[in-house]
């Protein structure tokens, strides 16, 4: 359109259209006058009624829209009209168009008013959908919102997440990429830039436009934009390419003839309006005739165009030589004579179609198998506008009705640009959008996709690579929401699913596997008979015991003799009873604790240390006894004979049982899985119960063995030959010393070496009570016989 500049001094010019005509806008002119020619010709649809029409060219700009709008509201002389009832003011009762959103919205304004229904073929903005503001609005082609969900979905159905985004800066463009954004948004999908331009923009925005496209990362670019912007943008980008992208388009550039030549699109998928076709189109569009074209203005002004020649007329151009009749409209290449698709014509007819059924319903009545119509009556626009509403009809198979909102059922071809044999770019349908489908199954792709540069590889598209299980989603400071660094899971957690935003701990028994996606039970310890601690604690129990055996068994064969006799025998194999016994006590150290095993290893250790340092106590008071016996005057061992030794014994040992008892009644032991020593096994282990039967036990074994090294310390010098004392001063100072620092080792030994602690103390203060007190015994017995006389037991030392 030119642009009228005021000066506010005299009468501005008449609003003129410029430029070249659109061949696919002259099609949709004349497949209007093509059905409103059917509907007139049938005897079904208002019979004896005809229609009359005019024809109007808004430029695709607002005033020039706001000027026909007036125009057709006012009845002012059409451009263009047939039929006479067109001669008449004031008797448009509908309009078909415009074929843009903005002029569209400029016009509904206007003729709403006057409740005028307007059905247009290619206004897609969602906005139009608002009957409040827009109450007389129809289309045939789908709302852009509609459109937007099926982008968002197409874009998520093939795992982009990282996209930029074009669109032109209209109502088209931008409503539809607002809708398209806020949808994408819902899906997870991020946009690096989102871009507007317009046609009137100078070129140095289109030019930024494409620098942004080259120099982002994303791969995927959503283009929401008229054919006459992307046009701009596609040479733009051709005069310096950018690195591979892969275009998505919506249904106003996507399918248009004119856009294949930039191969840059190749692969470039998006929705279209399903192909169609109308009977006898064709060969209306192909009916001009020199006397026909030359009587139109329009037709002229095509055909100079097409043929690249002036017909005879005055003012002509003289640069173009003049049309010699040879010319065939029948092998002409032009979007103007392409009836292969008809996509966007087929929403045109359908339009005239719903006014005509609209008109039909307002005017005629079945009655008797025929349609009776008022010829006579004055049809209101208002009428027309009810009836749009309850339209419901098919049309060479296509239906047409409208919802609450005016728009159709919404369905989509998938469109893909792949290369032809002939190494050309085609349109090829590779699936289909039905929005009546139930959620989740109204995208369908059917046949294999070519993707940008011709490869059959899906391309990849995302701010950041998936984290893969045992990893979590970090968002990176200042970046959209699909920008993350994968961090690997904290000591103890897991994800086990791709681009997990958390990770969780793993409960309590279980813990992570090496990649921390899976939880896998805890590996049980325990101090095992199968592992090298827990042979070797066997093997050197086994030994003590049977060396105290084999101890006992050489006394018992030598028991007549004088050292074995020198100090109560009976109180030697008690005490090398007691000493297998704390032998073998601490194999129930070994293995998996159960409530018997718990009770028993306690208990039984107990109760057998107390029995051996009771005998031990015995031994150190019969020496202090003997020695004190010798002197003049004294019977002091009628006080301290066998049973009194044995009380003694007996008494000592009772008193351990009675604690063992009192312990095992209120709070026994019991085995408990160990779960906050170690956090990635559990520890299976007795748990003591009552801390105080515990200490209390370790205590009076402790009493005892302080109290007899104090009394095998005051004997160890008496003047015997052989005093035993001595070597029970050894035998006591080992014991305390293990004992002593058993405790500190015991609280800091972590799971099964708490065990293997214990089990060292009791077998290493055995061997030094049986090597210390036996040994010499079993040396002189089986090695040095000469001294195992009475004589020299009994002689007095220098």
């Amino acid at each position: 359109m030119e642009m009228v500049k005021h000066n506010y001094t005299t009468k501005p010019e008449p609003l003129r259209c410029t430029g070249r005509i659109e061949p696919l806008d002259l099609q949709f002119s004349l497949a209007m006058i093509f059905a409103i020619e059917e509907i007139n010709n049938s005897s079904k649809l208002l019979p004896g009624i005809r229609l009359g029409y005019q024809i109007h060219d808004s430029c695709a700009a607002v005033p020039m829209a706001v000027k026909v709008a007036f125009q057709l509201t006012n009845g002012l002389d059409p451009v263009f009209y047939t039929g006479d009832n067109c001669l008449q003011s004031g008797m448009v009762i509908a309009v078909v168009g415009d074929s843009g959103s903005t002029p569209s919205i400029s016009i509904s304004r206007i003729i709403g008013s006057f409740n005028i229904p307007q059905v247009s073929h290619l206004a897609t903005c969602a906005c139009l959908s608002n009957k409040q503001q827009y109450p007389s609005f129809f289309r045939t082609i789908p709302s852009d919102q509609f459109q937007a969900i099926a982008l968002a979905k197409l874009v998520k159905q093939f795992g982009w997440t990282w996209i930029g985004a074009v669109r032109s800066d209209s109502d088209y463009g931008n409503n539809g990429m607002a809708s398209f954004l806020a949808t994408a948004h819902k899906e997870g999908i991020c946009v690096e830039y989102s871009e507007s331009f317009n046609r009137f923009h100078p070129q140095s925005r289109i030019q930024r436009v494409a620098d942004v496209i080259r120099r982002s990362t994303a791969v995927v670019v959503v283009a929401f934009a008229d054919l006459g912007e992307i046009r701009l943008l596609m040479e733009e980008l051709s005069r310096e390419p950018s690195p591979p992208r892969q275009w998505i388009g919506s249904e106003a550039w996507v399918t248009h003839p004119d856009m294949l030549k930039f191969t840059l699109c190749a692969g470039a998928i998006g929705f279209g309006i399903p192909q169609s076709e109308i009977p006898g189109l064709r060969d209306f569009l192909l009916d001009l005739s020199h006397t026909k074209v030359a009587a139109s203005p329009i037709l002229t002004e095509f055909w100079e165009d097409a043929f690249n020649c002036r017909l005879k007329r005055k003012n002509a151009a003289t640069d173009k030589k003049l049309c010699n009749g040879s010319e065939d409209i029948q092998k002409l290449q032009s979007p103007y004579t392409d009836t292969s698709e008809l996509r966007f014509t087929n929403m045109v007819y359908k339009a005239v179609y719903a006014i005509a059924h609209a008109i039909h319903n307002a005017v005629c009545q079945e009655t008797n198998s025929t349609t009776q119509c008022d010829k006579l009556s004055r049809i209101e626009s208002k009428q027309v506008l009810t009836q749009l509403k309850k339209v419901n009809f098919s049309q060479n198979d296509y239906h047409v009705s409208f919802d609450a909102n005016g728009d159709p059922v919404t369905t989509y071809e998938l469109i893909n640009w792949q290369k032809s044999k002939s190494g050309s770019l085609e349109f090829v349908a590779v699936g289909y959008y039905d929005a009546s489908l139930p959620v989740g199954q109204e995208l369908h792709i059917n046949k294999n996709l070519t993707w940008m540069q011709g490869t059959t590889h899906v391309p990849v598209s995302v701010c950041s690579d998936s984290c893969p299980p045992g990893t979590h989603k970090v968002l990176q400071k200042g970046k959209p929401i699909c920008c993350y660094d994968c961090i690997p899971c904290p000591e103890g957690e897991i994800s086990n699913a791709t681009d997990s935003t958390d990770c969780f701990l793993c409960p309590k028994e279980l813990w992570p596997n090496a990649e921390r996606d899976t939880c896998f039970p805890k590996p049980v310890e325990f101090l095992s008979f199968t592992e090298v601690l827990g042979i070797i604690l066997t093997a050197f129990s086994v030994i003590g015991a049977c060396l105290a055996i084999i101890t006992g068994t050489v006394f018992f064969r030598h028991r007549t003799s004088p050292i074995v006799r020198a100090n109560n025998s009976e109180l030697s194999f008690l005490l090398l009873f007691s000493l297998t016994l704390c032998f073998l006590c601490s194999l129930t150290f070994i293995g998996a604790p159960s409530e018997w095993s718990c009770m028993l290893r306690h208990t039984a250790f107990g109760i057998t240390f107390v029995l051996c340092i009771s005998c031990v106590l015995g031994k150190t008071i019969v020496v202090l006894m003997a020695f004190k016996a010798t002197l003049p005057g004294s019977n002091i061992m009628k006080w301290f004979g066998p049973l009194q030794q044995r009380l003694t014994v007996v008494s000592f040992t009772l008193i351990q049982v009675l604690i063992c008892t009192v312990w095992l009644v209120v709070s026994p032991p019991f085995p408990m899985k160990n779960l906050t020593t170690y956090k990635d096994r559990i520890i299976l282990e007795c748990a003591l119960g009552s801390l105080v039967g515990f200490w209390a036990v370790l205590g009076y074994i402790g009493l005892l063995a302080v109290f007899c090294f104090v009394l095998a310390v005051l004997a160890r010098k008496l003047p015997d030959n052989f005093n035993e004392a001595k070597f029970i001063t050894f035998s006591m100072l080992i014991f305390c010393a293990v004992w002593i620092t058993f405790i500190p080792a015991y609280v800091s030994s972590p799971g099964k070496f708490t065990v293997a602690v214990e089990i060292f103390a009791i077998l290493a203060s055995s061997f030094g009570l049986i090597l210390c007190i036996f040994a010499p015994k079993c040396v002189i017995i089986l090695f040095e016989p000469e001294k195992n006389t009475k004589k020299h037991l009994m002689n007095k030392k220098e």
